[in-house]
């Protein structure tokens, strides 16, 4: 359980980190590809929508155990975008360079698969399994 901890907490530290900035680099943005501000609605309900997902990650870190059921869409979440950019790449939609960004997202599904199989529900103990200290 302290191996998923861990993940989830570090999954859920860094990806503040590295989303937080973007929020601000709008214009950034805009010199590779249309302007976010043509897009707002997408490009800010993006960051939106991935930071909510960080506090996923430090709420599922917290007790992993417990939060368990959220590990499986956390999986989705990371391959998902591992799976879009793959396919984007095989259709030469995006170069390699922009490609190299679902990266981290695959080394965390990977460790969120890891932490899924770490935390078998059949690991519970319920509160109840002790007995009783009369004494």
């Amino acid at each position: 359980m302290k191996f998923a901890r861990n993940v989830f907490i570090a999954a859920g530290v860094w990806g503040i980190v590295v989303l937080t900035p973007l929020y601000f680099l709008v214009d950034i943005t805009g010199r590779h590809f249309p302007p976010p501000t043509t897009y707002a609605h997408f490009f800010y309900g993006f960051f939106s929508l991935a930071m909510a997902w960080q506090v996923a990650f430090l709420i599922i870190g917290s007790d992993p155990m417990r939060f368990r059921p959220l590990i499986i869409p956390s999986i989705i979440e990371k391959f998902s975008f591992v799976i879009t950019v793959i396919v984007l790449y095989s259709q030469a939609r995006i170069p390699l360079a922009e490609a190299t960004a679902a990266v981290p997202d695959f080394f965390l599904g990977i460790l969120f698969s890891i932490a899924l199989a770490k935390t078998r529900a059949s690991d519970r103990q319920p509160a109840w399994s002790s007995p009783p200290n009369f004494a």
